[in-house]
């Protein structure tokens, strides 16, 4: 059974921990003076994450937990401060004398530990990557990120679900569409409503957009950290293209605030135009790319995770579509009807994530051009309800989850799981077999969300 989060809510005596699986929920009452769970790292790898953040944000003890570390709180956060915690409302921290963070290290004869980050010579953001080495091979691996807690589900509380859209659209930007359209399914929960299908067929139209946009800009850094930057020219080329096109539907080039409950009519001659040029040039950039044997050496068994750690890691999106697992939230008779292929692979290395991209972006494309129709439907929006709600997206990285408490109108706790948030909790599986050179160009085929995960 699949772990898709694991997450805690204040209740008035208690602490609820909430364990959302594959088909099936379960919740956990403790109480808030002596607030004890177990781990479930030892069946789910990637509850430790989970399980060290309740720690930072309430408090809650992992009594059997071998990793007691922080994970959002970095050296200087003062300790026993649990910022979660409703009583919780202090604007400013004041610093704590330093503690250092003791990372995963192996030692013995010959091996040395080489820190990358968390500042990094380019335009990306921070993060850390902790490697043991022996000589150029990579022993071990540890990932460290949580630099720039915005402290956004703290923000979000107290806020209606329309003043908390421009944050929550925000969180990422490469899934900001995605994001939205979790937001839209709860706001459609909440108020007992239905999305007529022409809005329907207009928010899938962006999603994908996202996705060809995404996928491109991947599709050409990948080659370029392999040495072949003419890709890396070609296809931002194709990203820009895409990018303006997503600036003309929305107004914003990442799409912040797309997703609306109108329509607006589309010309769709220029718009058939369009997708059927980027069909051309994707399928020109598709046979050029798939003939350069140097190429597909780099990427080849680079880099591999196999189906039984993706399994083992409850890995998501493009990272376990190309290792053999066939999930993906589109996977619906909507999205069926209007073309969707599932795009997977076996090979579970930088080859098999690269073509998967390419397999999803054409896809996508087709998928756009059935998504099209000329429609102005508007619909309005009635009072939201109290309660509890969650709400999926497949966005350009693999799978979304969000969860909304509305208590009196007003957020009482939001909590989203990135797909991101999983994922990297693989990467050091796949870096076992090769060297640190390859590092760059294992990391850029999983494109994971920093952001995403710097709540």
């Amino acid at each position: 059974m699949r772990l898709i989060a694991r997450y805690a809510k204040e209740l008035e005596k208690a602490f609820e921990i909430i364990t959302v699986y594959e088909g099936e929920m379960q919740r956990e009452q403790v109480d808030k003076e002596s607030p004890i769970i177990k781990t479930l790292a030892k069946q789910h790898p990637s509850a430790i994450w989970f399980e060290r953040k309740m720690h930072d944000d309430f408090g809650i003890i992992i009594e059997d937990t071998f990793d007691k570390r922080p994970l959002v709180h970095q050296e200087r956060f003062p300790k026993d401060t649990h910022p979660l915690i409703k009583d919780f409302q202090d604007k400013t921290l004041k610093e704590a004398a330093y503690l250092p963070y003791k990372y995963e290290e192996i030692s013995g004869d010959g091996v040395f530990q080489v820190a990358v980050g968390p500042i990094h010579a380019g335009i990306i953001e921070p993060g850390h990557f902790q490697f043991s080495q022996a000589g150029e091979e990579m022993l071990h691996l540890e990932v460290r990120h949580f630099y720039k807690n915005r402290g956004i589900e703290k923000m979000l509380e107290g806020k209606t679900l329309m003043d908390a859209k421009p944050v929550i659209e925000r969180i990422s930007g490469n899934e900001s569409i995605a994001y939205q359209l979790c937001w839209r399914d709860i706001v459609l929960q909440a108020s007992r409503q239905e999305l007529p299908l022409s809005l329907q067929k207009r928010h899938a139209f962006l999603l994908e957009l996202e996705r060809v946009i995404h996928h491109l800009t991947d599709l050409g850094f990948i080659p370029n950290d392999a040495g072949f930057g003419a890709a890396l020219a070609y296809a931002s080329k194709l990203a820009e293209d895409a990018r303006r096109l997503m600036q003309t539907l929305t107004h914003h080039r990442f799409g912040f605030g797309g997703i609306t409950f109108e329509n607006t009519d589309i010309d769709l001659v220029p718009m058939q135009k369009w997708i059927g040029k980027m069909q051309e040039n994707v399928l020109d950039f598709e046979t050029w790319i798939m003939d350069i044997p140097s190429l597909w050496d780099r990427f080849d068994t680079t880099g591999t995770l196999s189906f039984k750690k993706a399994v083992k890691y409850d890995t998501v999106g493009v990272v376990a579509r190309a290792s053999g697992i066939a999930m993906d939230r589109r996977a619906t008779l909507f999205y069926l009807e209007h073309g969707f292929v599932m795009a997977h692979e076996t090979g579970g290395d930088v080859a098999a994530r690269f073509k998967l991209r390419l397999a999803e972006v054409k896809n996508s494309l087709a998928m756009m051009s059935n998504f099209l129709e000329e429609d102005d439907t508007q619909m309005e929006i009635h009072t939201l309800q109290d309660g509890e709600y969650m709400s999926f997206c497949e966005s350009s990285i693999g799978e979304l989850f969000m969860a909304v408490d509305i208590k009196e109108g007003l957020i009482e706790r939001f909590v989203v799981r990135d797909p991101s948030f999983v994922n990297w909790q693989a990467l050091h599986i796949m870096m076992q077999k090769d060297i640190i050179a390859d590092f760059p160009l294992i990391n850029k085929s999983c494109d994971l969300s920093y952001a995403g995960n710097d709540l």
